[in-house]
């Protein structure tokens, strides 16, 4: 069997689909690629037995069908370093043998038998499908990844909840501490669904979707989803069991609001924050009419830092206590100039959302407060 693709496109699909493969694998085939040609089509497959990630190349040249699995190592090795330019890849599968030409010179390395490469088989009951621009999902998993649990015991945690509705869909990730829920009221369901997406294939769409735009369809059941976009189609397994309540924490009434420059903001707190105790992290925000002082103290090595910066500030004259390196994940997680902080009392969640939403979309990130030690 004979084929030729450019070296670039390859290289390209193999780094994606590359993220995929485990160094610890319980069948060692999966440490390698499934290469199947058809029809001038070169689709690739990477797998760790939960999740399968596909993209498909197209041929410049070739003179029949076939299939091969050949080591991850070996071929990213052999092509990473190559300036664009036509591949032509021979391959005996009977002697399980192959030679990649390429401008200067030619490899030669032995692959595996296909048939023992496991197919992952997605066999829904009753599937669900629902269709969002590449960008926006981008976007909303980016912003919510880093509010996704490590938790053993609570495995629903772990992953990020998209919860469909007949008024938007929510996605929706919390680790006890803070909370992120982001609203798309384009993507919506007369019958409410949900579904969670476990943290890796999460990872994976975030390093692999187009900033560009682009639908990108989603079909799930209980068990697992497929999700098909412009650069390939990921399978993958979701978690089972039942996502908290996150609207009943989110609290309805902050009255007082602190409107202040994110940037700004951030730069205040890495300054502050190596001061405070390592164990803690507590940085006490005092807010009053215009101003907003930032301070941190580590009693234990005699340390501590203060900062005051401008705001606009509506309300009663409050001290609060934020773990800084949490305040500080949502501020970098938010786009925009400003944000608000919407507060109600020093023991009450602190809400923060950007001074201006994006179009057809509703950003709200939460923070628990820290005790104080007046």
């Amino acid at each position: 069997m004979r084929f030729s693709l450019s070296s670039s496109a390859l290289s390209n699909n193999l780094g994606i689909l590359s993220k995929v493969i485990t160094s610890k694998n319980s069948m060692p085939i999966l440490e390698c690629f499934l290469f199947e040609i058809q029809d001038g089509l070169l689709t690739i497959t990477a797998s760790d037995s939960e999740n399968v990630l596909k993209a498909t190349n197209q041929l410049d040249e070739s003179d029949g069908n076939g299939q091969f699995a050949v080591s991850s190592s070996t071929i990213l090795d052999a092509v990473r370093e190559l300036p664009e330019q036509p591949l032509t890849f021979e391959v005996d599968t009977e002697s399980n043998t192959i030679c990649v030409v390429y401008q200067n010179g030619m490899y030669n390395f032995t692959t595996q038998n296909a048939d023992e490469y496991p197919r992952i088989q997605f066999a829904p009951t009753e599937v669900t499908t629902i269709t969002i621009d590449s960008a926006v999902l981008l976007n909303n998993i980016s912003r919510t990844l880093f509010a996704t649990a490590q938790e053993e015991l609570r495995p629903v945690m772990n992953g990020i909840y998209f919860d469909i509705t007949s008024d938007c869909l929510a996605i929706v990730a919390s680790d006890g501490s803070k909370l992120v829920r982001n609203r798309n009221y384009t993507v919506k369901s007369e019958t409410p669904t949900s579904f969670i997406l476990p943290k890796k294939p999460a990872t994976l769409l975030k390093s692999i979707l187009s900033k560009e735009g682009g639908d990108v369809v989603i079909q799930f059941d209980d068990r697992s989803a497929v999700i098909n976009f412009s650069e390939g189609v990921l399978t993958c397994r979701l978690i089972e069991g039942r996502y908290p309540n996150y609207n009943s924490v989110i609290p309805q009434n902050n009255p007082n609001q602190l409107r202040v420059e994110r940037k700004t903001l951030i730069s205040a707190l890495r300054r502050v924050l190596p001061f405070a105790s390592e164990s803690s992290q507590l940085v006490r925000f005092k807010v009053e009419m215009g101003k907003l002082e930032l301070s941190s103290e580590d009693i234990d090595f005699s340390t501590s830092a203060r900062e005051n910066m401008i705001c606009e500030y509506e309300g009663i004259p409050m001290q609060i206590g934020f773990k800084g390196s949490s305040m500080t994940e949502i501020l970098n997680n938010i786009d925009g100039e400003e944000v608000i902080i919407e507060l109600a009392d020093p023991s009450r969640a602190g809400v923060v959302v950007p001074s201006q939403q994006p179009e057809n979309e509703e950003v709200l990130m939460l923070v628990m407060p820290m005790l104080l030690n007046d």
